[in-house]
């Protein structure tokens, strides 16, 4: 089950009175990208919506970093909402490992294994590999090329033995999608497109 787009823009709402920052505006944008993009791949697009704009809803309760994953997961489960719980801890993992998460690992052990064991096993679907993607051409303020994302985050998080693997694995969803609609996603989404003039 997954919320209507009216309850996930309402649990935004109230995240962003318990937490403000930059990330409530993050995740519109990255709700925006994964509706466009649904339209063109045929996925649907209200649930890429919501996707997006939950994906991050365990900054609910705080500064956070890796934590944020596994506090969304949990908290989509509280209100039975299974599909968006998964996005929780899948958007961040691009190559399918949390040990190569660019932020703090803030979690315990256990929730380190259960992470791990969970990530590791899960198959992505093309509803995980939108919101990896589409998480990767959202900054608050706009949407951006991939490389725009890339430079911002690793002035904020730094250069990790992992970063080309996880630029690279980013770069390999972009084609897929591009391979299902037939042209750049920077043509589907004007933003973007613009930009580019």
């Amino acid at each position: 089950m997954i919320p209507t787009r009216e309850a996930a823009e309402s649990e935004l709402q109230l995240a962003s009175e318990l937490n403000p920052g930059p990330w409530i505006d993050h995740s519109k944008n990255v709700a925006r990208a994964a509706e466009v993009i649904a339209r063109y791949s045929k996925l649907d697009e209200d649930k890429a919506y919501v996707f997006g704009l939950l994906h991050d809803i365990g900054r609910r309760y705080g500064p956070s970093a890796v934590k944020h994953t596994i506090d969304g997961y949990r908290y989509m489960l509280s209100k039975n909402w299974d599909e968006v719980a998964v996005i929780c801890l899948t958007h961040s993992y691009p190559t399918k490992n949390i040990y190569q998460d660019i932020g703090k690992m803030d979690i315990t052990l256990p929730d380190q294994e259960e992470m791990d064991q969970f990530i590791t096993n899960c198959i992505y679907n093309d509803y995980d590999k939108l919101i990896i993607l589409c998480d990767a051409l959202a900054l608050p303020d706009r949407l951006c090329i991939l490389e725009q994302r890339f430079v911002d985050t690793t002035i904020r998080y730094g250069v990790h033995p992992f970063t080309v693997s996880r630029w690279t694995a980013t770069y390999e969803l972009k084609k897929y999608f591009e391979s299902q609609i037939g042209c750049s996603l920077y043509e589907i989404l004007p933003e973007i497109r613009e930009s580019l003039k």
